[in-house]
């Protein structure tokens, strides 16, 4: 069983993969810089918790 949870949960993107996707696909040098700041404010690391 906990192989299986193991197998699983590698074949989801790590949240550092997500993010440099996210920057990745900005489409000009202020989308970037302003994606930049999302995630440095946490846009992907936030608690589903979080308010």
């Amino acid at each position: 069983m906990l192989n299986f949870i193991k197998t699983a949960l590698r074949n989801f993107p790590s949240v550092r993969e997500i993010e440099r996707d996210y920057l990745n696909a900005a489409v000009s040098r202020y989308d970037l810089e302003r994606r930049q700041r999302e995630v440095d404010n946490g846009l992907f690391r936030r608690s589903s918790f979080d308010l």
